[in-house]
């Protein structure tokens, strides 16, 4: 596939998804977080684009996707995920994603394993309380009464630069609302997945640290010591970030640098 980084849209589950295509190789999905858009990796996309061919995604209502009616659910947009691959003429793809990204990522392996070769998830709890309270209280408040303040930030700078509808910026926040104000426990099914799955977490994320090691453990790492041969070694990977919040890590060339070894070593077999 040729380079596509001036972007294209797909006709995906009755959504033009808007996706841009970096560098050649391997085919490795990308997700932003909530709220945000392709451009929240900045200088991290290039650095993965190095090794990989790198398919970006604004999810649905986020950046240059605009909404449609339907809701905005984690197993919606791993539906469409699966279809883009599709689309694009791939049997599979590895998968990252961030925050409300990595949920995504995470239900596109669950409800799709034959798609997903490898998956990434940063800074992503696999059930609510993987988060720190204080943060499921801000999630709370999150709806469309907070959309009119947020337009004080960088984020709706972003976004309006742009959104597709920038009037739909309420909608945004409408659907976020609901979304991550339900309750979830996946805990079940990452017990289930196969797939060889990389957690990742800054040293200061909005993601409790104990949650990740349990998330971890849940894959079948960190149950025996490796061996001398690694034998003992499980296909599931545990990175923690030094200096990192969720708010910085996105961007954080440690986070290209970490996830690239990961994706480039021979699967087990």
């Amino acid at each position: 596939m040729t380079d596509e980084s001036r972007g294209n849209y797909a006709r995906v589950n009755g959504l033009d998804l808007y996706y841009e295509v970096h560098g050649s190789g391997r085919p490795f999905v990308l997700l932003h977080g909530g709220v945000g858009a392709i451009e929240m990796f900045g200088e991290v996309l290039p650095l993965l684009a190095e090794g990989s061919q790198v398919i970006a995604v604004d999810l649905q209502a986020h950046g240059r996707t605009a909404d449609i009616d339907r809701p905005m659910t984690f197993e919606v947009m791993a539906d469409d995920v699966a279809v883009l691959v599709e689309h694009l003429g791939f049997t599979e793809a590895d998968v990252m994603g961030y925050s409300l990204g990595g949920g995504v990522a995470l239900q596109t392996a669950i409800r799709h394993p034959d798609v997903v070769r490898k998956l990434v998830l940063v800074s992503t709890p696999f059930k609510r309380d993987g988060w720190y309270p204080e943060v499921q209280v801000g999630m709370e408040q999150m709806g469309p009464e907070a959309a009119e303040p947020m337009k004080q930030t960088p984020m709706y700078q972003a976004y309006s630069g742009v959104a597709s509808r920038v009037e739909d910026w309420p909608v945004l926040f409408t659907k976020l609302g609901e979304l991550l104000g339900q309750d979830y426990d996946w805990s079940e099914d990452v017990a289930a997945m196969e797939i060889p799955t990389m957690i990742v977490v800054g040293d200061a994320d909005s993601v409790r640290t104990a949650h990740a090691v349990e998330f971890f453990e849940l894959l079948g790492g960190g149950k025996q010591d490796a061996g001398w041969d690694r034998s003992g070694m499980s296909d599931a990977r545990l990175a923690v970030l030094p200096g990192t919040t969720h708010h910085d890590i996105f961007s954080s060339p440690t986070l290209a640098s970490t996830v690239a070894p990961f994706l480039d070593a021979s699967e087990p077999g």
